[in-house]
């Protein structure tokens, strides 16, 4: 069993629908000042391509896929969907495509009602998106509902770091105080019976890729 980091973890907001609300409008502001970000900071981008080598085709379902830096880099081998909540990112991912020629099917949708069948992806993908999500159980059921038996579920995020170190939770703590909500990720996957690792991928700790199967009977 994965050890565990004992704390103090973020509440969920009583308001979803505000929470929400609020994190659409920021990223509609900022959309394109984000992308560009996202090609500046190697540390960030770094982040993001922890979950890379984990994927398994052929249908890869991306959700929180931001401006789509990180669809051009595995669309050559797989049939990639992907959801976000905000319009603006999502027609500056369509953009981006294009300039790569590469496809996928992009979708405007919120993660607690994705628009597929059950069990239709080999892999769910998510980086540096579910500690935006307002309700986690209820966005890992959705996530989950859609994965294979045996699919893979990568989910590279801001926790707080399972050794304690003090660098590390400064950093979890700062996120955590820009909106996002810090979770026990080994605690969800538990709950929703996937085999899985929990690792420190950068941020001292902070930033951590969550890696779990579904089981069969899952």
């Amino acid at each position: 069993m994965n050890s565990r980091r004992t704390g103090a973890w973020s509440p969920e907001p009583a308001n979803a629908r505000a929470y929400t609300a609020e994190f659409d409008r920021f990223y509609t502001r900022f959309s394109r000042t984000y992308d560009i970000l996202v090609r500046l900071f190697p540390i960030w981008r770094t982040w993001l391509k922890a979950g890379l080598p984990l994927i398994k085709g052929p249908r890869v379902l991306e959700v929180g896929f931001g401006t789509g830096y990180l669809v051009p880099q595995y669309a050559a081998h797989c049939e990639v969907y992907g959801v976000d909540i905000n319009a603006a990112l999502i027609k500056k991912a369509r953009a981006n495509l294009i300039r790569t020629g590469m496809r996928a099917s992009l979708e405007q949708a919120s993660v607690e009602q994705l628009p597929y069948q059950d069990g239709c992806f080999d892999t769910v993908l998510s980086t540096m998106a579910f500690s935006g999500f307002p309700r986690g159980e209820q966005a890992m059921a959705e996530m989950t509902r859609v994965l294979k038996p045996e699919g893979r579920l990568i989910i590279v995020d801001i926790s707080l770091p399972r050794d304690g170190n003090l660098v590390g939770t400064v950093v979890a703590r700062a996120f955590e105080a820009g909106g996002d909500i810090l979770r026990d990720m080994s605690l969800l996957l538990d709950r929703f019976g996937y085999e899985y690792e929990v690792r420190a991928v950068g941020g001292f700790g902070a930033v951590q890729i969550a890696a779990g199967i579904k089981k069969s009977g899952g």
